[in-house]
């Protein structure tokens, strides 16, 4: 079926998304959508929309352009030379998403015993995972250590008292408590041992015979202040300087994540980038014999999808002073896609996918959920939108990040499918890991980086 459909302005030709047939042998399933040059994941939404508008099925759904993985990366490389990325699974753990960033030769950054088994599921080698959560069950360590995966985070005695025990010979990399207030979500309440707390944790690893290697921090998620790096990165150089008095071969850096995501987010990461860049050219500087990684998460994944949604309910109150409000119900919110909407600054405006007038009259809007809970909607404030019908969809852009991760079936409300896309010349990285080792780390940890070209 040929036809159209309009969005913020513009009109897009539809017709079914052509499938790939893949090839015997592939990684790539035949399901995955072939991109036509030039064709993005929001003109296979507006496709898979006209297909949904035309059945009383309308159930939301996310579209994933695979290929964005590729883009982000080479962006990441360009601007951080000297960081080898560790995507953060928990951001998304989307089989194709992992194996898109294997292919690619990044490391990664698991939290768990289910994302460490994912990962290595992959075949990827225990030398390119950070097991960075520094509060761990022993059943996890002890997988950890059957597993060879050595490079462990920690920030308390107690974590050491139960790697001493149960993973000897895991390589140790102390985390940092940073200043992260102003980051959207803070992490530091939680995580990491203060400089005071540094010197008394170091001592105690060397008595017990664990090695430390290294110190990481986090600024936060979504941080908004890059100099936050800079002090964490000072902060750094001075527990390298401990750990050597102890005895302990400090040669790892990881600076975390807290990268900016989706397109237009303030500060830039190219902004954040040239900060991070500065402080390691004087506290780690070239030739210091430092590996450095990173942790990012939202940075990868965050534009990688696209979300559709359906209203599937609508109500307009009438308030005092004859305010006209609309409430509008839809088929995946808080307890789906959208869990971290709540907490974010501001609301993200959806667009519209309908025909309108060129200058539609605008209404203060509650988006609500499908779940029965009150709480279960997608902005503390009200968002100005036209008025709109039962049936009609809404897109939001940049919906790649701790969206199908954080999905729920509360309710009886299943999670929104997502359709993977990709253009066929990322098809020819398949078998042809551009993988170059890091300089040789003195503890032979075999860092990889994916190439940048």
């Amino acid at each position: 079926m040929e036809g159209s459909v309009e969005g913020s302005g513009t009109s897009t030709p539809l017709g079914k998304p052509k499938e790939s047939q893949g090839h015997p042998g592939s990684v790539w399933p035949k399901e995955l959508i072939a991109l036509e040059p030039g064709e993005s994941a929001w003109q296979v939404a507006l496709k898979k929309i006209q297909e949904l508008s035309d059945s009383d099925h309308r159930d939301p759904f996310m579209v994933a352009d695979l290929g964005v993985l590729a883009s982000r990366h080479r962006a990441f490389c360009q601007a951080l030379p000297r960081v080898s990325p560790f995507y953060a699974v928990k951001c998304s753990s989307s089989v194709w998403v992992l194996r898109v960033l294997d292919t690619l030769g990044t490391g990664f950054d698991c939290a768990s015993q289910v994302e460490l088994d994912q990962v290595l599921g992959l075949g990827v080698a225990p030398s390119r995972i950070i097991y960075a959560n520094p509060c761990k069950p022993v059943s996890h360590i002890q997988y950890a250590a059957r597993h060879g995966v050595q490079l462990l985070t920690f920030d308390s005695e107690e974590e050491l008292t139960k790697v001493a025990q149960h993973y000897p010979g895991a390589r140790l990399v102390l985390r940092l408590l940073t200043e992260d207030s102003e980051s959207i979500f803070p992490l530091s309440a939680k995580f990491g041992a203060s400089l005071e707390a540094c010197e008394r944790l170091l001592k105690s690893a060397r008595d017990l015979g664990l090695a430390v290697v290294g110190t990481s921090f986090h600024v936060g998620s979504n941080c908004r202040t890059p100099h936050s790096f800079r002090q964490a990165i000072a902060d750094c150089r001075r527990v390298f300087e401990m750990g050597r008095a102890f005895g302990h071969d400090m040669s790892l850096l990881d600076i975390g994540g807290g990268f900016p995501g989706g397109e237009g987010c303030e500060p830039q990461f190219e902004e954040m980038a040239r900060v991070i860049n500065a402080a390691l050219a004087q506290d780690f500087p070239e030739g210091s014999g430092v590996e450095i990684i990173a942790e990012p998460g939202r940075f990868y994944a965050a534009s990688v999808c696209v979300a559709a949604v359906n209203i599937i309910a609508k109500k307009a109150v009438l308030e005092s002073g004859g305010r006209r409000k609309l409430l509008y119900y839809l088929n995946d919110g808080h307890y789906g896609i959208f869990r971290l909407f709540l907490r974010e600054p501001a609301p993200s405006t959806p667009i519209v996918v309908k025909e309108l007038c060129s200058d539609p009259p605008l209404f203060p809007c509650t988006l609500y959920g499908p779940t029965c809970d009150a709480f279960d909607k997608l902005f503390r404030e009200e968002v100005q939108l036209p008025e709109l019908d039962v049936g009609d969809w809404l897109v939001f852009p940049s919906m790649g990040a701790y969206t199908s991760s954080m999905s729920s079936t509360f309710n009886g409300f299943p999670p929104a499918s997502t359709y993977y896309a990709m253009e066929p010349k990322l098809r020819c990285l398949e078998g042809e890991r551009r993988d170059s080792p890091l300089r040789g780390s003195p503890q032979g940890l075999s860092l990889v980086r994916g190439a940048c070209g």
